[in-house]
């Protein structure tokens, strides 16, 4: 069976669905609207319900979406019964933090290696996870079969060490820097600029003000490609 192919902003949204079908499974709740996850998760339902429908018959007209079917089925998608080790690159401020913080506490996402070229952390453990020092970093990725990298280096070296992800055959990065990295077409990048992110919640209130009309979510806007 051929995989669904979904837009990519249908694909952020879908673990914020998992996080609050969980919610609604906690609360024992038996089904749900998409006018009720809609108020929920301040997407509106036009969305969730186009969101869903690239799956196929989630729900059923006047009776909603089972809330324990539903789940059961992101939980597939999404392959939480799965956990994913990720290796952290670079343990300066953020990343002490992400450590301190580590997904596993909440997914099926855990850091279970991190590489950092200061001698006083390398060889030690930080909040439960080795770091190891960067000469390890493709024998370590290698060995220990991790795919996907978050990187929180300095600008001047972050190529080079993509490059190195690349050869320890990782298939995703997270990249933290401002820096765009050069990969292959066989390894996704995902970008989190922090400070362009805030620069533009700033003009977007500034320019727009109580004109936004859509509670500060702007991954509606987002092309659905």
């Amino acid at each position: 069976m051929a995989e669904t192919k979904i837009p990519r902003a249908t694909a952020k949204r879908l673990p914020i669905y998992y996080r609050y079908l969980n919610i609604l499974l906690d609360a024992d709740k038996k089904r749900v609207s998409s006018t009720e996850l809609s108020e929920a998760v301040k997407v509106d339902s036009a969305t969730i319900r186009r969101d869903f429908s690239y799956f196929g018959a989630l729900g059923k007209r006047g009776y909603g979406y089972d809330v324990e079917t539903l789940l059961a089925f992101f939980k597939k998608i999404l392959n939480q019964d799965t956990l994913t080790n990720v290796a952290l690159i670079g343990v300066g401020n953020l990343g002490h933090a992400l450590l301190n913080f580590n997904f596993h506490k909440n997914s099926n996402v855990r850091i279970s290696a991190a590489f950092d070229v200061n001698e006083a952390i390398a060889n030690t453990v930080q909040s439960g996870v080795p770091v190891y020092p960067m000469t390890e970093l493709k024998k370590q990725l290698i060995e220990q079969q991790i795919e996907i990298a978050i990187l929180t280096v300095p600008t001047m070296v972050v190529q080079k060490i993509t490059d190195d992800l690349v050869d320890a055959n990782v298939k995703g990065i997270m990249n933290f820097t401002p820096l765009r990295i050069s990969v292959p077409e066989t390894v996704r990048v995902q970008n989190v600029d922090l400070t362009n992110e805030l620069q533009t919640l700033i003009y977007f209130i500034e320019h727009y003000g109580q004109q936004l009309g859509d509670n500060g979510n702007d991954d509606e806007n987002e092309t659905e490609d």
